[in-house]
């Protein structure tokens, strides 16, 4: 290897020759010299971190002491203020253990009211709850985090059963609700007065003994005709002797007929309530005065409307 070493500025330098192995001989030189030194430097290292180790128990304890008595007073004030927030829930739990108490008492009313004998809430007359105040003493015991969770499990498991049980009273009763606003009641001609049973009499027209089918209320043209129950009108339109006819399915079999209306105020398909109007009274059909023929059918046989509604 050719190496050529410049001197100065005047062009002057000295021009080396060096074998293949004295250029090997070099790099080892070189390589050997970096290693020394690294390894003069770690060891340096080392020594001042051990030297810095063993004095510092002489300069640490204050600083170390000041530290831990910092900690203490931390821990210290966490845990006052977790133990004030325990006795905060634990008076919260106490006043929804009280709500739960007082739901119990207007569950068991409600069921009794409703006589829904079926819903037992087992609260005839909730406790009552109170007395002095405890003194700080050694006597008076902190609500542990234990306890709390204790009570807190039994409060959502004796929600829930509350919950279930109001659920299916409000299903009950909701359904009594159905069954009344669906269960003929009422008379479909307020104004109007019976003028003739249900049962054998002499037919008007013909005078021949024959069984009516239902009631008429007679009345003044015009009279409001109005639903005796909740439910869906199946026909109304001309029928078949009944002139101007309404006829509502209430469901759970039963089915009212409105007859002999001047006019009828309801289509089929539409849905009435209890209590609406649904005709006007007249004398359409087979007839001989304004009145309403008033039939109820339950599972499809004629049945005794004065079971249902008021004859009067």
């Amino acid at each position: 290897m050719n190496i050529i070493i410049f001197l100065d500025k005047k062009k002057k330098f000295l021009n080396l020759f060096l074998s293949p192995l004295s250029c090997i001989g070099v790099l080892i030189f070189v390589v050997t010299l970096v290693i020394a030194c690294l390894f003069a430097g770690y060891q340096y290292a080392e020594n001042r971190s051990a030297e810095l180790v063993y004095a510092a128990p002489d300069r640490a304890p204050p600083a170390r002491e000041s530290s831990a008595k910092a900690e203490l007073n931390v821990l210290q004030d966490v845990k006052t203020r977790t133990e004030a927030s325990l006795n905060a829930m634990a008076s919260r739990l106490s006043l929804l253990q009280s709500h739960v108490m007082r739901l119990d008492a207007l569950g068991s009313r409600l069921a009794a009211m409703a006589k829904l004998d079926d819903i037992e809430f087992g609260v005839e007359n909730p406790p009552g709850i109170g007395g002095p105040q405890a003194m700080l003493d050694v006597r008076s015991q902190k609500f542990s985090d234990f306890d709390f969770l204790i009570s807190l499990n039994r409060l959502e498991h004796t929600l829930q059963d509350r919950q279930d049980k109001l659920s299916a009273m409000e299903a009950m009763l909701m359904g009594k609700s159905l069954q009344e606003q669906a269960l003929p009641a009422g008379n479909p001609a307020n104004g109007g007065w019976l003028s003739s049973l249900y049962g054998y009499r002499a037919d008007p027209i013909t005078g021949k003994r024959e069984f009516h089918q239902g009631v008429d209320f007679a009345g003044k043209s015009d009279t409001l005709v109005t639903a005796v129950a909740a439910g869906i009108v199946s026909w109304s339109g001309p029928g078949h002797g009944y002139g101007n006819l309404v006829e509502i399915n209430h469901g759970n079999g039963y089915v009212t007929k409105y007859a002999h209306n001047k006019k009828n105020l309801v289509v089929a398909g539409e849905k009435v309530e209890k209590g609406e109007v649904i005709a006007l009274m007249g004398n359409s059909g087979r007839s001989t005065g304004t009145h309403v023929h008033f039939e109820v059918v339950r599972n499809g046989k004629h049945v005794n409307p004065g079971k249902y509604i008021p004859l009067q």
